[in-house]
């Protein structure tokens, strides 16, 4: 072995402590990093003077061989010719498989079999780079490995000399892609998951509810959906990169896409709530049943099937002519033995029909009932002390759990905002970030030895409306760890994707990324939640039912004062009630200035992932949206005030005010929908509209009894501003108005007629 190669630089599996990657602090961004890394001193520079040459067990069709070609064209601009074409090449890219070239060393994955598959070695010399996998996935993972090798040094492209063996930690790296309330375009599926593949992510959750064209369930499909053709040409295309498309359905709860519609009412637990199945009615069944063949017929090549019994706060509870799951729970013995019944019957259906079924074994499931589901499932999450070890002595395997993004609206909390720059005190303990939050989930020691480990789920949900471009950071990194857990930490991990994600050359993206974080979570931060006068009310909790339902929140802001005739007298002082608001808008206000910048500067440069920063753009105009009401409602406030300062001295004066007051207003009206449209225009670039109908199918306008989705409150994109719709200003302009015309009249002033439509969304 060549003196280069004899300092080995490894990580340990399952410790708590974070080595490093060799290679960034080379200056090099793999992502995953590898698990052995030997490097050299020098830098090899890398030119169109290479060619390429294929080992007898590749075929020049695999995409190992096009990822390569493809990769050097779309990155770099480099065609590479086939060695053949070039009898004088000396220097060469070689692609081979060769089973057992790289053994598997510490993983927390016992099935080494599968991790062997996955298996790469790379020998990178001045004249030859070696690509060898154990088997087509581990070529084509050292192939993406080589493509982000690749970096501009001194006006070339340069990789180190060395050696690298490469293995995951886990077989299985899921990310979660929750189509519920959107659809993108099927181009754009297909190129999610080619960047999936990229990062060696290889299970890709497809959550489609209404948006799959169902044959069993025509009431259910949206204006938009998928076609079965559809769906199985983007599971062969997933399969072409090493990745599995998981069909994914949610049962016995958080089933308001099909319990909403009069067709299926009858199967509900509750007559007055849609989210939950009656897990005691056989029809329960029939349908589910339909609704899993459908997607299997779809979905042929897959080996998985997600079923999501994600949630079922209230099985075991209904009791009713309709549906007595009370008395099936006595009988059995608790709501748990219930849940884990249905979750065995519903798996069964799968399993026999040559599917691994993932489920989430959760509340109301105790630890002491888990012995009644069968062994073949496959838990989606860790669950603690309590739990995992039941779960491993069952048979019952398990992934790691872990969310790009919860709750939080227009962007994820990769930076969290510091209770000092909130206007709402923080409840809890500090935020990490979800990068340093997902980190600490997959790298968990204490998971790792509990459970009976296979994988990592890494969800980003479309609960609150976001766009999926910006989930990116978090669907890159937690794979990577669960790859790798122990070679990098958060802040390496995100200093590694971004010039992989966008290419080198860009401007302060960490910078970037912490103000697109710290806008959005002002954005939400930045108004008042109050029961909600607009939407049904919520009929439970995770922790019970509402008797009688609670109404549902939404966000508002204190109502602007309207003047009284006699002397424009205020009643309220809404400056002073937000003091706070508007000192931090104010400062939110110039970080979005530099925010826009940023984005404005980065564009141009930005070579991979353009329209990700597009969407980023749209976002950040909301923000800025958002922030210049705030402080026009301030000003508005002080012309308020200024027009009563004047009201006995100076009448014209004071109706000036007032008449600059209402043209604000309208203003705000016009700089909204300017902001609105943009986003709707950009976000349509990749989705399908948000339609009441189209294609011969209506959507059905139901909110979800239990949960409070932000995109369900609208049928359109106007999601994205509901809560100023929801906002009284129309009313304040009208009540101003008229308290306007007629303190004129007493003073022989000319009368104003125009009212502010506030609630109209047209240009």
């Amino acid at each position: 072995m060549a003196g280069w190669l004899a300092a080995l630089t490894c990580a340990a599996i399952g410790t708590t402590a974070v080595i490093g990657s060799p290679l960034f602090a080379r200056g090099y961004t793999v992502l995953p990093a590898p698990q052995n890394v030997s490097l050299g001193q020098k830098d090899v520079e890398f030119t169109r003077d290479w060619r390429v040459t294929l080992g007898p067990s590749v075929a020049p069709t695999d995409v190992a061989v096009a990822s390569l070609k493809e990769g050097l064209a779309e990155r770099f601009h480099l065609k590479l010719k086939p060695a053949g074409e070039d009898r004088a090449a000396t220097r060469v890219v070689s692609l081979s498989i060769e089973p057992g070239s790289v053994l598997i060393s510490q993983a927390a994955d016992r099935d080494r079999a599968a991790l062997a598959e996955q298996a790469c070695r790379l020998v990178l010399t001045p004249n030859r780079v070696r690509i060898i996998g154990n088997a087509p996935p581990g070529l084509f993972y050292g192939v993406q490995t080589f493509l982000q090798l690749l970096a501009s040094r001194e006006s070339s492209l340069k990789f180190p000399e060395g050696e690298i063996q490469d293995w995951p930690d886990l077989q299985l790296r899921i990310i979660y892609w929750d189509d519920a309330h959107h659809l993108e375009h099927l181009d754009v599926l297909k190129a999610a998951l080619r960047q999936a593949a990229f990062f060696k992510i290889n299970g890709f959750a497809l959550k489609l509810e209404g948006h799959f064209q169902f044959r069993t369930a025509p009431p259910i499909i949206e204006p938009y959906a998928l076609t079965p053709a559809q769906l199985q040409e983007l599971t062969d295309y997933a399969l072409r990169y090493h990745i599995q498309l998981m069909p994914y359905l949610d049962a016995p709860a958080h089933d308001a896409f099909i319990l909403k519609h009069p067709a299926y009412a009858s199967l509900r637990a509750f007559p007055n709530c849609n989210y939950e199945f009656c897990a005691v009615n056989p029809q329960t069944y029939d349908v589910l049943f339909g609704l899993f063949q459908d997607l299997l017929d779809a979905n042929r090549g897959g080996k998985y099937f997600v079923l999501s019994t994600d949630e079922p706060y209230y099985i075991g509870l209904a009791q009713g002519p309709g549906c007595d799951e009370a008395a099936r729970a006595r009988a059995l013995g608790s709501p748990s033995k219930l849940l884990a019944d249905f979750i065995s019957r519903a798996a069964a259906y799968l399993h026999e029909r040559g599917r691994t079924v993932l489920f989430w074994g959760e509340y109301p499931l105790k630890p002491e009932d888990i012995g009644a589901l069968p062994s073949y499932l496959v838990s989606s999450e860790t669950a603690g002390p309590e739990f995992d070890p039941v779960f491993k002595a069952r048979g019952i395997r398990q992934l790691i759990f872990t969310s790009t993004q919860g709750e939080e609206p227009l962007f994820p909390d990769y930076h969290p905002l510091p209770p000092a720059d909130r206007l709402h005190a923080p409840s809890g303990a500090a935020e990490p970030g979800r990068v340093a939050e997902i980190f600490g989930a997959v790298s968990s020691p204490e998971a790792r030895q509990r459970a009976d480990l296979m994988g990592a789920f890494v969800a980003g949900w479309a609960d609150a409306g976001l766009h999926p471009e910006t989930f990116w950071l978090g669907y890159a990194t937690g794979p990577a760890a669960a790859w790798h857990p122990d070679s990098a930490g958060p802040d390496e991990l995100m200093k590694t994707f971004y010039p992989l994600f966008y290419g080198a050359g860009l401007r302060s993206m960490p910078r970037l990324y912490e103000l697109m974080s710290r806008q959005a979570r002002f954005w939400d931060d930045s108004w008042e939640a109050a029961p909600s006068k607009a939407r049904t009310p919520i009929f439970g909790y995770s922790h019970g039912i509402f008797n009688p339902p609670r109404p549902a929140e939404d966000q508002t802001l204190p109502p602007l004062p309207v003047p009284w005739p006699d002397g424009l007298k205020l009643n309220t002082d809404w400056s002073a009630a937000s003091l706070r608001r508007l000192e931090l808008a104010r400062r939110f206000l110039a970080e979005n200035q530099e925010l826009l910048g940023l984005l404005e500067e980065n564009g141009p440069r930005v070579r991979f992932n353009r329209y990700n920063l597009e969407v980023f753009l749209s976002v950040g105009r909301l923000c800025r949206e958002n922030l210049e009401l705030l402080l026009d409602l301030g000003r508005i406030d002080g012309e308020l005030k200024a027009a009563e300062g004047l009201a006995e001295t100076a009448p014209a004066g004071a109706l000036a005010h007032l008449d600059e007051a209402l043209d604000l207003a309208r203003r705000m009206r016009v700089r909204r929908n300017q902001a609105y449209h943009s986003a709707v225009a950009t976000w349509y670039q990749s989705w399908f509209p948000r339609v009441p109908a189209a294609n011969g199918r209506r959507y059905l306008d139901r909110v979800d009894d239990v949960k409070d989705h932000r995109p369900v409150r609208t049928v359109d994109m106007s999601y994205l501003i509901y809560r100023e719709l929801l906002y009284p200003l129309g009313e304040w302009a009208t009540g101003t108005e008229t308290a306007r015309n007629q303190f004129a009249q007493i003073h022989g002033l000319p009368a104003r007629h125009q009212k502010l439509e506030w609630g109209n969304t047209g240009r």
